[in-house]
């Protein structure tokens, strides 16, 4: 099992970032954070490295509920979503796979809600 779903489109990095967000709040999820990690290695490391951004998308109700039954399972909130420019010229848009996550996670209350947020992200995915 792939620890991603992704699809690669065409279009500037910047209206991608755009239509993730919007798709993704279209599924009930909110950007908690965006890290830039092109923006981070230069800074940090002096490396130049290619349009690379992490999004932390959260879906509250879920994440409750994922919450109330596996406390230790804020270890692995947010989703992550990835938007990366490749050298292609293509945008590629990775989300992660909770389902191949929580396998990690011995609670079967998680395969549900898993399950069901995995269906959300690869709506989002597909609306790209």
């Amino acid at each position: 099992m792939k620890y991603y779903i992704d699809k690669k489109i065409n279009g500037s990095f910047d209206e991608v970032i755009s239509q993730v967000t919007e798709a993704l709040q279209k599924e009930g999820f909110g950007v908690l954070t965006e890290i830039d990690i092109q923006q981070k290695l230069k800074e940090k490391v002096d490396i130049d490295f290619r349009k690379y951004k992490i999004l932390g998308a959260c879906n509250p109700p879920y994440a409750y509920q994922a919450l109330e039954s596996e406390d230790k399972i804020g270890t692995m909130l947010p989703c992550n979503v990835v938007v990366q420019e490749l050298e292609s010229g293509e945008i590629e848009v990775a989300a992660v796979n909770p389902v191949a996550s929580m396998q990690a996670v011995e609670n079967d209350d998680l395969v549900c809600i898993s399950t069901e947020i995995l269906r959300k992200l690869e709506r989002v995915i597909a609306s790209l």
